[in-house]
């Protein structure tokens, strides 16, 4: 899965984008249904069907189609090469735009829990049997340029106005996605344990003894009075109590930083030639300074 968004926003804007791919059309449906419980709006989300296992013939035709199909997302030639080679091959591309940043971990939670698939490991697998990014590209746009080339032909033979030749220049954009690079989870449970600890205990005990005595009666022996003598018996017994204590903190925090990266591409533009037999067979070529003579 791939998604796209536009950091800093807090409400919806067009920027804000999340791409997940489905094999299975009810996982694709399951996903979208969750997606609109959970409070995001019918109309931010698309569901795009890929051709069915009988369709997929790979015409230019039928690329060119499903590249028409992802026209209105801003993706990279790459990335949208790869999502309708997928789109070829029978998948379905589910789509998220315009919603709050806030709801942006709860959607792709959803897109996660739904069964996408990580179509980087799924490239890589159509790139052994011979499928190319590049190779794709080049087959859809020169797929566009017939249709405009044919369209332009039937255009001059119908028309009887001027002629024109449009020149064209490509502009680079260059955007930014953030990639889901795995995820940390912190959990407590609570466990128990045995323990064990020694204490010495005392313990008090009252003995009776009898003794034989024969001797005569003293002043101290209160002969012949009334009297009562008693002992208590102690014993020490162990008293347990438990105190807790913070002994460890663990918790999460997400640190940024940012990182220059150079962009490397080619943009094409139209270039024209302009022939005037008028001007003793000079040559001019739009775009360079003077004339060049034959």
């Amino acid at each position: 899965m791939s998604y796209t968004n536009q950091t800093g926003q807090t409400s919806a804007t067009n920027t804000n984008t999340i791409t997940a791919f489905f094999d299975s059309r009810s996982d694709a449906d399951n996903a979208v249904e969750r997606l609109i419980d959970a409070g995001l709006p019918r109309s931010s989300i698309q569901l795009i069907e890929g051709a069915t296992a009988e369709a997929v013939s790979g015409s230019r035709t039928e690329e060119s189609g499903f590249w028409a199909a992802l026209e209105n997302f801003f993706f990279p030639d790459d990335d949208r090469s790869t999502y309708a080679e997928g789109l070829r091959r029978g998948g379905y591309l589910v789509t998220v735009t315009g919603y709050p940043l806030d709801m942006h971990d709860t959607a792709l939670d959803i897109l996660d829990d739904e069964g996408s698939i990580d179509l980087d490991e799924r490239t890589r697998a159509w790139e052994s049997e011979g499928w190319s990014r590049s190779g794709s590209i080049t087959s859809s746009r020169s797929t566009q340029f017939e249709n405009n080339a044919t369209g332009y032909q039937a255009e001059q033979l119908n028309s009887e106005h001027d002629d024109v030749i449009p020149v064209v220049e490509e502009e680079l954009r260059v955007g930014k996605r953030d990639i889901n690079n795995g995820r940390v989870r912190v959990r407590s449970y609570v466990t128990e344990m045995p323990v064990s600890e020694n204490i010495s205990l005392r313990d008090e005990n009252v003995e009776i003894t009898r003794r034989p005595v024969d001797r005569p009666v003293s002043a101290t022996d209160s002969a012949f009075i009334d009297r009562t003598i008693e002992a208590e018996e102690h014993h020490e017994e162990a008293v347990v109590s438990k105190d807790a204590r913070v002994v460890e903190e663990i918790g999460l925090r997400i640190t940024a930083e940012q990182r220059e990266e150079t962009i490397t591409d080619t943009i094409r533009k139209t270039d024209v030639e302009i022939e005037d037999d008028r001007e003793s067979g000079m040559v001019r070529k739009d775009g360079t300074s003077g004339i060049q003579r034959d």
